[in-house]
């Protein structure tokens, strides 16, 4: 049998490594522990992790208890549901749910090596509009958890497109293998829709100007097919402005722009309504949910929801005000700032109105 050739490292210039997959050391946080907390230290998130946000303020609320059932609706890099596996002691079991497939299989695996087995941990490739589906093979769930947010390993990984900072295909699809990408859709959708989609989805002010330049560039045969190609068209589109106020503009244009297109193409808005119409029915009575949004658009709908479930006896109690995470948090992680936490706790009586 033909030896097989050893792979060797991937060099790169300078000190450090710059891009995704030359930061070995972070991609292997077991085997390089003291890289990957340094990297933490500094207020970073290691290449291909993602660091779990109000951990403390989640497990207070939801009062976890062994032989509970739970559900973590937006598995991610499973942080979150780690800790609440061990609240359960071993006595218990969470359902892990995602859209994807790349992602949800790794965490799996590092669930599955830190001893969590099928009786205590089970994954379920589907998207959390579903848990109705879930419930009724699994039964009703003691407590709820969904990061409305996206994970730093799809951020960070230039192939998923999903950040305007690093050059890399405009797709921004949860699951890659299903549904058109961002560039797809830019292909599919006219200048006027494109225009209503930057206001409705991320609130753009600069949305008309935004539109007429991609879509002039477009007109013209020019590709909108990467990450740079789409940031470089917000540049072009809002180079009329003040030098010094253009930068932070066109940053948080772009922030946005790409926001709008990420909701568009997975139907985040969809998908959240009908997780929030559905909740209800898969709680126990007296079962607890806690919510993590990310933007303006998810947090009123999460307190719209949970408002009207409240007035209508569904919930028993909900958070009067959204709980922000710490400002030490944010300083160790300044992906934490723009996170909105609400909660809710099932209603004891009534139950019949939404099952």
């Amino acid at each position: 049998m033909e030896e097989q050739k050893h792979k060797r490292r991937i060099h790169y210039s300078g000190k450090y490594p710059k891009k995704f997959e030359e930061k070995y050391k972070e991609h292997n946080p077991q085997k390089y522990a003291d890289t990957v907390a340094h990297v933490i230290e500094k207020g970073s998130t290691p290449a291909g992790m993602h660091i779990s946000i109000m951990v403390k303020e989640i497990l207070d609320f939801l009062q976890i208890q062994p032989g509970q059932q739970g559900l973590d609706a937006t598995l991610g890099y499973g942080g979150h549901t780690r800790r609440m596996l061990e609240q359960l002691n071993g006595n218990g079991c969470i359902y892990g749910l995602d859209v994807d497939p790349i992602e949800s299989e790794k965490t799996t695996k590092r669930l599955r090596d830190l001893g969590f087995d099928e009786n205590r941990f089970q994954f379920r490739l589907t998207n959390f509009a579903n848990i109705d589906e879930v419930a009724s093979e699994a039964g009703k769930f003691d407590f709820i958890l969904a990061d409305l947010g996206v994970s730093s390993m799809q951020i960070d990984n230039p192939q998923r497109g999903f950040s305007y900072k690093i050059d890399g295909p405009l797709d921004l699809r949860m699951n890659p293998n299903k549904g058109s990408s961002a560039a797809q859709r830019l292909r599919e959708i006219t200048k006027e829709e494109f225009v209503g989609m930057l206001i409705e989805n991320s609130d753009e002010p600069y949305a008309q100007e935004i539109a007429e330049k991609v879509f002039f560039r477009m007109s013209r045969g020019a590709a909108m097919d990467t990450t740079t190609e789409l940031r470089e068209a917000i540049e072009a589109a809002l180079v009329y402005l003040p030098k010094d106020e253009r930068a932070e503009a066109v940053k948080k244009s772009c922030q946005r722009t790409f926001q709008a297109l990420r909701i568009d193409v997975n139907s985040e808005f969809e998908v959240l309504y009908a997780f929030l119409d559905k909740l209800p029915s898969v709680l126990k009575p007296g079962g607890r949910v806690a919510i993590l949004t990310f933007h303006s658009g998810e947090d009123r709908l999460v307190k719209r929801a949970f408002k009207e479930g409240y007035q209508n006896g569904i919930y028993s109690e909900i958070c009067r005000d959204v709980i922000r995470p710490s400002a030490q948090e944010c300083r160790m992680n300044p992906r934490a700032k723009s996170t909105k936490m609400r909660w809710a706790v099932r209603s004891t009586s009534d139950l019949s109105t939404v099952d």
